[in-house]
């Protein structure tokens, strides 16, 4: 498939989808209770998959790479991914395996979101399928980090593929490592751009993104930047010379629906920074797009 309108170069994001399942309650219930849902709607999720939805709002031309499984589940999925515009060639159909589900429950008293995943049994997307992408299509590719020891593989073949071109016609790489898994930690040592989780940082024992940024920059590869995003207090990066940037969160008038903050803000940030913005502008950006979807249901209305 061509690159964007007008030649432009996308970006692809490569990670999870799954089919959330959410409903919205008055307060999150007690155990062992029965409680009547305000709202309830299917909604394609996971971290990848939610932060090419940002993307294509905010108007970049954009790929997703994961993997699915035929189904009623699928088929949504699918749908929903065309309605935004975006692209899914590079989908691989798994023959064995279910798509994963998420059930959802956000409550509307305060704002939160609880997520039990069944990340079922259905294989991630190869350094073989990977194999199959154009590069010379895309100007960012985006991992969120899962089957590290591919995605490893992923990251060296964009490596190489920009060794032979010159800075500014290289693809820019971007990892994040949200989950405090040991088999994930050797991705922090890959991409242009590092993201961190908050999740991550406190299992690290780590209490504020300053910190974390600090205390985990030996991980990361000379030259990269780090980012950190930690709700309500805003967003810091490390950029590749020690300097710290922060950036204050911007939240909403009332706390609507946190689920898919973070994703949006990644893909805010990504967005920003592939369209030559600053890392603070990009850091500013990525915190008010991700304060107006935490006032909103879904992604519609943060643009």
């Amino acid at each position: 498939m061509a690159a964007g309108a007008g030649g432009e170069k996308r970006i692809l994001c490569v990670g999870l989808v799954c089919l959330d399942v959410i409903s919205v309650v008055d307060a999150y219930p007690a155990e062992d209770t029965d409680t009547r849902c305000l709202t309830q709607r299917w909604q394609r999720g996971g971290n990848a998959s939610n932060s090419c939805t940002v993307l294509a709002l905010l108007g970049a031309p954009c790929a997703f790479m994961g993997s699915l499984a035929r189904g009623h589940a699928a088929d949504f999925i699918v749908e929903d991914f065309q309605r935004r515009g975006v692209d899914v060639t590079h989908v691989t159909w798994q023959p064995q395996g279910d798509v994963p589900c998420a059930c959802c429950v956000v409550s509307a008293a305060s704002g939160s979101r609880t997520i039990v995943l069944h990340d079922t049994n259905l294989p991630d997307v190869t350094e073989r399928d990977f194999a199959r992408v154009d590069l010379a299509q895309y100007k960012w590719i985006h991992w969120e980090a899962r089957n590290a020891a591919e995605q490893e593989r992923m990251i060296l073949r964009v490596e190489r593929h920009n060794s032979a071109l010159p800075p500014a016609q290289r693809i820019r790489t971007s990892v994040e490592v949200e989950k405090p898994r040991d088999e994930l930690l050797p991705l922090l040592a890959h991409g242009d751009v590092v993201f961190i989780s908050k999740d991550l940082a406190k299992h690290f024992g780590y209490n504020t993104a300053a910190e974390a940024l600090r205390g985990l920059r030996s991980r990361v590869r000379p030259g990269a930047t780090m980012i950190c995003a930690w709700a309500e207090e805003g967003a810091d990066a490390l950029e590749p010379d020690g300097t710290l940037v922060h950036v204050d969160a911007f939240p909403p008038e009332r706390l609507v629906d946190t689920l898919g903050a973070g994703d949006t803000f990644n893909a805010a940030v990504i967005f920003a920074l592939s369209g030559g913005q600053s890392l603070r502008d990009a850091l500013t950006f990525g915190c008010r797009i991700a304060g107006k979807k935490c006032g909103i249901h879904g992604y519609d209305g943060i643009v």
